[in-house]
């Protein structure tokens, strides 16, 4: 590809002048547009399989937007805005914590059907963690696979890793650090805050205050703030042959302010989120993606990760497919009729 397709002046620079481009570059927004057709045909009760790309057909990828994931979904309808959930910074913070610690709806679930309704005013560390204990003794899956969740270095809990966590919980919630995130005045003060925390790095920081910002707790724009991940930079190095020239999080920011040009470049159709078009975020994720992606269909182009294989392979759910979002976004009126009935959604 020609790098002439790019701007002489980027946000009043000449910083993109010279970025030179692969042929993943192109892949990225094929890629996008795919997934985000899978996601519709999905949603609007199409039988699998729901796409002729043959890699997209066999192994697991997320979706183009973050928040219509699976377990994101879980987040926002459940863990956030499920029935009968408070609206206090310290309850908000706690759950998105505790939930995304392990990023696993089945343990959420379990801590539920034995604890009932999770709360900070009735959370007790012991109880937490004897019913995690005995799910592990038993060859419970407490962990999701999508990204490595850091232990917590603390003594006290035996270096088992739940009970770093839930110490790291309650750290969290023992100060004013709710008070100080609701009183925040950007996403990146928020990430800035939660970086604080024992072990939390860049990338789980990052993920973290997009979890709260899907919550009342804070409202900021997703096209404000972006910290690139370990995968995201690998697919960054994948898309330019001189991304190592320039900050990942700049080119995270050219990909959302050229999608609609290179959509158009290349003749596709994205389909938006009834409107919204993708955030930094989403850019983010896809740049995640499209790393494994090219693993296969682009396998002569490396990267920073080494990494060859694509592990995950995508098993259909036969659950009914629906998606509801944080209402703040103005999205939730625009959805279609959804298999199982408006219940299912709230």
């Amino acid at each position: 590809m020609n790098n002439n397709a790019f701007p002489k002046i980027f946000r009043g620079s000449n910083r993109f002048v010279d970025l030179q481009p692969t042929e993943v570059f192109d892949s990225y927004w094929r890629f996008a547009t795919e997934r985000q057709a899978i996601f519709f045909r999905r949603l609007e009760g199409q039988l699998s399989p729901w796409t002729n790309d043959s890699i997209l057909a066999r192994h697991r990828f997320t979706n183009a937007y973050r928040a219509a994931d699976r377990v994101s979904q879980h987040l926002i309808r459940e863990v956030i805005y499920g029935d009968g959930r408070s609206a206090a910074p310290h309850e908000q913070l706690f759950r998105v914590l505790l939930f995304r610690l392990f990023n696993r709806i089945e343990t959420w679930q379990l801590l539920e059907s034995q604890l009932g309704p999770l709360s900070w005013e009735t959370f007790e560390y012991h109880a937490y963690d004897k019913v995690l204990t005995s799910a592990m003794r038993q060859g419970g899956k407490l962990y999701s696979a999508a990204y490595i969740i850091p232990p917590v270095k603390w003594p006290e809990g035996g270096g088992v890793k739940h009970r770093g966590h839930l110490h790291l919980v309650q750290t969290a919630l023992n100060g004013n650090l709710p008070d100080r995130i609701n009183s925040a005045t950007s996403l990146a003060q928020v990430f800035a805050l939660l970086k604080k925390l024992p072990s939390l790095g860049n990338f789980l920081a990052f993920q973290l205050a997009i979890d709260l910002n899907y919550a009342t707790l804070i409202d900021f724009a997703e096209d404000s703030f972006v910290v690139a991940g370990p995968g995201a930079r690998d697919g960054i190095a994948k898309c330019f042959v001189n991304a190592a020239d320039y900050l990942a999080e700049d080119i995270i920011e050219f990909m959302h302010d050229r999608q609609e040009q290179e959509f158009a470049r290349l003749g596709l159709d994205f389909q938006t989120l009834w409107g919204r078009r993708l955030q930094l975020i989403d850019c983010q994720n896809l740049f995640c993606e499209i790393s494994k992606y090219a693993r296969v269909a682009h396998p002569e182009i490396i990267g920073v990760s080494g990494r060859t294989r694509i592990k995950q392979i995508f098993k259909p759910s036969t659950s009914p497919h629906t998606v509801w979002f944080p209402p703040k976004w103005g999205l939730n009126d625009r959805l279609p009729a959804q298999p199982g009935g408006a219940e299912q959604l709230l």
